[in-house]
């Protein structure tokens, strides 16, 4: 039988301590780690942080980045809207380009703001346009639950029953990942009663990350606006959003772009709605014409592009954060990013293998395209009680019921000896257990 080329790649990968470390030395990027802050143990012993899809580490700059602007609101008061180093007013300007990269966006289609389920919100005022006829939504079945809460919540704020009006795209019995064929048949038999498909790009169970162009085609062909939650997607995939076509995507930065808990999200708008001044869209002074926006009596005019969506002015100390991360970003690039990922994840898959397929399952796709660094892990016969061992072993993961352990090794300041740690204390712990 033919090997597949993941099976290949997998058959690159050697066992052994020695080798790890062999690996992080030949790495160009793993410098890198040393500028960030990892988390240790009572001991003072780096822990094993694999949880960059939860929230990713602090980048050793960030608090450089946010004592700038404390001592600019210490020293210049007001004026640092206009005077500071990198002055208030246009603050979010200076996260445009770098963010664009990262997403796969032009400069006109993204804008810093709000958090994730805010924007979310936000674009369904504008891209959920319910009819009498085509008025349901269609998201995964398994979407992260303010997904869900949103979009049920945009059908009863429409008058519409969030049971009925919810369309649920899910897995075959028995099994854990979505297939294309399921939606197209979906499409076939309610694309006419569907108003907008609302995915989120990379699952946050399974790891899955979807084919954003497939989905948009088949979505607009049936006449369905489309959109993306890319949360666990932004700085770990390569989101390509622009060619994409989606009509919008929104994401947090505190996972993969290491903006600290609770920080800004972002949002994308397709370059072609970038001038239609008649769609729908709540605003509020940060989206009007900056020309005229402290003239203040001036009629509404809306900014061109992504810009149009805002509300408020930003908040600058969150912004500052974001900037420090995006900075590092900018200067390693997100296709170097992907590329060591890719490597990381196919090496912590490689060992896991060596576990048995009776102990551990990984449900995420082997098809390195069609996922980032994360990996679930699914562990036969077990319960939360074995990711508990395994974070008293010094290992930071994430537990998601009923019976999954999320590892995702991020490129920015995992090694490759931090995946062979952690399966290594892994088997310690299944062995105790058995």
């Amino acid at each position: 039988m033919l090997r597949t080329e993941n099976q290949r790649k997998l058959s690159n990968y050697k066992h052994g301590l020695d080798y790890a470390k062999e690996q992080d030395k030949l790495d160009e990027l793993s410098h890198y780690r040393q500028q960030f802050h990892i988390p240790k143990d009572k001991q003072g012993n780096d822990l094993i942080y694999l949880c960059g899809n939860s929230l990713g580490l602090q980048p050793k700059s960030t608090k450089t980045y946010i004592n700038q602007e404390l001592e600019d609101w210490a020293n210049l008061g007001v004026e640092g809207h206009t005077d500071a180093k990198h002055p208030w007013l246009p603050y979010h300007e200076f996260l445009t380009e770098a963010t664009a990269k990262v997403v796969g966006a032009k400069p006109i289609e993204v804008v810093t703001m709000n958090t994730l389920t805010t924007n979310l919100h936000l674009m369904m005022v504008s891209f959920y346009k319910p009819t009498k006829k085509r008025y349901k939504i269609l998201i995964e079945s398994d979407a992260f639950p303010s997904d869900k809460f949103a979009v049920e919540s945009q059908l009863r704020h429409h008058g519409y029953d969030d049971k009925e009006g919810l369309i649920l795209w899910k897995p075959r019995e028995g099994e854990e990942l979505l297939r294309y064929e399921d939606l197209e048949s979906i499409m076939q038999n309610h694309g006419d009663e569907i108003a907008l498909i609302m995915i989120g790009g990379v699952n946050y169970y399974t790891g899955q990350f979807f084919d954003f162009k497939r989905i948009t085609e088949l979505g607009h062909k049936h006449g369905c606006k489309v959109g993306f939650d890319c949360a666990h997607g932004a700085g770990n995939v390569d989101l390509d959003l622009h060619n994409s076509g989606a009509d919008f995507a929104v994401w947090c930065t505190y996972k993969y772009m290491n903006s600290g808990p609770g920080s800004l999200g972002g949002c994308f708008i397709h370059e072609r709605h970038a001038h239609d001044k008649n769609l729908n869209r709540f605003t509020g002074w940060w989206s009007h014409n900056k020309q005229t926006r402290f003239k203040m009596r001036d009629e509404f005019d809306v900014i061109p592009g992504a810009e149009g969506w805002q509300l408020s002015n930003p908040p600058i100390l969150s912004m500052a954060a974001i900037r420090a991360s995006l900075d590092m970003f900018n200067e390693v690039g997100i296709q170097k990013l992907i590329q060591k990922s890719k490597k990381l994840t196919g090496y912590l898959e490689f060992l896991l293998k060596d576990l048995g397929a009776d102990t551990i399952r990984v449900i995420t796709p082997e098809d390195p395209k069609q996922r980032g660094c994360q990996l679930s892990l699914q562990v036969i016969n077990a319960d939360k009680s074995l990711y508990d061992e395994l974070t008293e072993a010094g290992v930071i993961s994430d537990w998601r019921e009923p019976d999954v352990i999320r590892i995702a090794p991020v490129p920015l300041y995992n090694s490759f000896e931090d995946v062979y740690l952690l399966v290594d204390k892994l088997k310690k712990v299944l062995e105790n257990k058995s």
